[in-house]
């Protein structure tokens, strides 16, 4: 029986061996050992004159969700290693009656063999859902970019902002110190002074208020690059830099390689892939077991060969099939569908950056020049006796509220350039 037993066990052991060493797990990706190394060693952030660039990068490589996503990719990978391999083979021991005299030993070595194509169509699906999860990491990618793009820009806005608050109440202040002089010399009327401090107050309000959303923006920015709260408290750039509008023909190829589309149209590929794995497990497997049986009344060991096969009567997977195919015309019509639905949203967004664009070349050339000049005009006839305090307080709300209307116009600009690339993927520098 020791006969038996030992060259079965060995060929069995040598086989666990060999399908181990194949499965063993390979050690991380240099570029997965340098993230994890960057986020423990941690990074210092600016604390001043954060540049937009510098947001972007810190936002790409520190943005927690984003690291998920490369996570979840570099996962993909063990699922392809694990559809490569062959079914395990069985070692079976069995044995008729208890007593020794008459006691029968079978021991069998079996192994499913498949057929039909279904190792490699299961390797094919386990491809196809790794490339859809790189197509994922790549829209994430650009979520996390135009979202760091459009934080940015917030905060630079929310700084402007502050800077004509500032402006504003250092105006106020003085025409209010001013009306308070001539209501001394008797020149005006007291009720010039009390209006003088309702606008006064009214613009150190507004200051507070403009300070209040720069830390909310600030914030923002924060969670998006992925850094601690109060990181950072000031970014470095221009503001009244526009957005550049995409031609026409650029706008079409970057919407047929956008990462939305692609991945769309990689979800098809993946759908086939599984209607092949579904329609190769229609064909049944054939198992092939090799063993020996020993009876004490023959007094000799008996080889044992068997082969069995499924008879695919009833079961072919038929049901499963027809899922999958289904499935492969719902992603085909889902691609169209994101086509159509991304051409739409990407032109609805850059006839509306058309028309920001136009509002802020307008606000800039006529708008504000005049609203600054008629202020002007009335505080110096102010001065001089011509003109009532109520003739400045109108011609400094008209002006406030134009520089108000060109803030408004420009952070609307920056959103939607910004939206285009979370649509697009793009990967261009910002101005």
């Amino acid at each position: 029986m020791r006969r038996l037993l030992v060259p079965l066990a060995c060929a069995a052991l040598f086989q666990v061996q060999a399908f181990a060493q194949a499965g063993e797990t390979r050690p991380a990706t240099p570029e997965a050992a340098a993230s994890a190394a960057a986020s423990a060693a941690g990074t210092v952030y600016p604390q001043s004159g954060l540049t937009l660039d510098a947001a972007v990068q810190t936002a790409l490589r520190q943005n927690p969700l984003l690291r998920s996503f490369g996570y979840e990719l570099e996962s993909n990978d063990g699922a392809i290693r694990q559809a490569g391999l062959i079914p395990n083979p069985t070692l079976g021991l069995s044995t008729e009656d208890t007593r020794k005299a008459t006691r029968t030993t079978q021991v069998t070595l079996s192994q499913t063999i498949e057929l039909g194509g279904k190792r490699s169509a299961r390797v094919e699906l386990a491809q196809r859902t790794r490339d859809v999860a790189a197509l994922e990491l790549e829209t994430q990618r650009a979520e996390t970019r135009a979202g760091a793009i459009q934080a940015f820009f917030d905060v630079l806005i929310a700084q402007e902002r502050v800077k004509v608050a500032e402006e504003s109440l250092r105006i106020a202040a003085n025409g209010a110190d001013a009306v308070g002089r001539r209501v001394t010399a008797g020149k005006v009327s007291p009720t010039e002074e009390t209006r003088a401090r309702v606008a006064q107050s009214t613009a150190r309000i507004e200051q507070r208020l403009a300070q209040a959303d720069l830390t909310a923006a600030l914030k923002a920015l924060s969670a998006v690059m992925g850094v601690p709260q109060g990181s950072i408290s000031l970014v470095d750039g221009s503001p009244d830099a526009l957005p550049v509008l995409p031609g026409a023909e650029t706008l079409g190829d970057r919407i047929q390689s956008s990462p939305i589309l692609r991945r769309a149209q990689m979800e098809v590929q993946r759908a086939e892939a599984a209607f092949n794995l579904e329609r190769a497990r229609g064909v049944p497997d054939v198992t092939v077991g090799l063993g020996a049986q020993r009876a004490p009344d023959i007094g000799r060991t008996q080889p044992l060969i068997s082969v069995s096969i499924p008879i695919p009567l009833f079961d072919r997977n038929q049901g499963a099939q027809f899922q999958a195919l289904r499935k492969r015309d719902a992603a085909q019509a889902m691609a169209q569908a994101e086509e159509q639905r991304l051409r739409s949203e990407v032109l609805q967004a850059v006839d509306q950056l058309d028309a920001r664009t136009d509002e802020i070349e307008a606000l800039r050339r006529d708008v504000l020049p005049g609203a600054q000049t008629a202020y002007e005009a009335a505080r110096r006839g102010f001065e001089l006796g011509k003109f009532g305090f109520l003739d400045v307080l109108d011609a400094q709300r008209t002006f406030l509220q134009a520089r108000g209307q060109y803030f408004t116009a420009l952070s609307q600009a920056h959103r939607l350039s910004a939206e285009i690339d979370r649509r697009l993927g793009s990967a261009d520098a910002r101005p």
